[in-house]
């Protein structure tokens, strides 16, 4: 099993938005090369920490679970769509999505401040300076480090 950490602001979809959902969440909008390989990446059952960003308090607000592997994101085909790109097509594509559900609730968040005071989060890129990935992967030893706060 992989894991990751996964980005989104909470006013456009949070965890709670997540665990209300009565079937898999689609995981989409991802414009940044590196974190569409690493959405490539992913395999039916890895783990994600769920991250609330751009928001007062970011930080970790719960644990998802990767359900269905990348496919080609659709709203990279509609105009109307935010994440819409005019040099997508059905037959060319370079952007995917993820189906995702909610995994485990964990008590509170934990925010960004104590992830960054934390041994052995020093090499996660979330805690160093200037990241902004949107997906990254998260090794098992720091895995195991965030979810002993849990």
């Amino acid at each position: 099993m992989n894991y990751w950490l996964m980005k989104s602001e909470p006013d456009e979809f949070s965890f709670a938005d997540l665990q209300r959902a009565a079937q898999p969440c689609r995981w989409d909008g991802v414009r940044n090369y590196q974190a569409r390989n690493f959405l490539r990446s992913m395999q039916s059952g890895d783990l994600f920490l769920f991250y609330h960003s751009s928001c007062a308090e970011p930080g970790i607000a719960g644990v998802g679970k990767i359900v269905h592997e990348a496919y080609p994101d659709p709203t990279a085909l509609d105009p109307q769509s935010p994440y819409f790109s005019a040099k997508a097509s059905n037959e060319k594509n370079p952007w995917c999505a993820v189906d995702v559900s909610a995994a485990h609730s964990i008590a509170r968040l934990i925010p960004l401040t104590e992830l960054r005071q934390l041994n052995g989060l020093e090499a996660l890129a979330l805690v160093q300076k200037g990241s902004r990935l949107s997906v990254m992967p998260v090794t098992a030893e720091q895995w195991h480090i965030i979810a002993a706060l849990f």
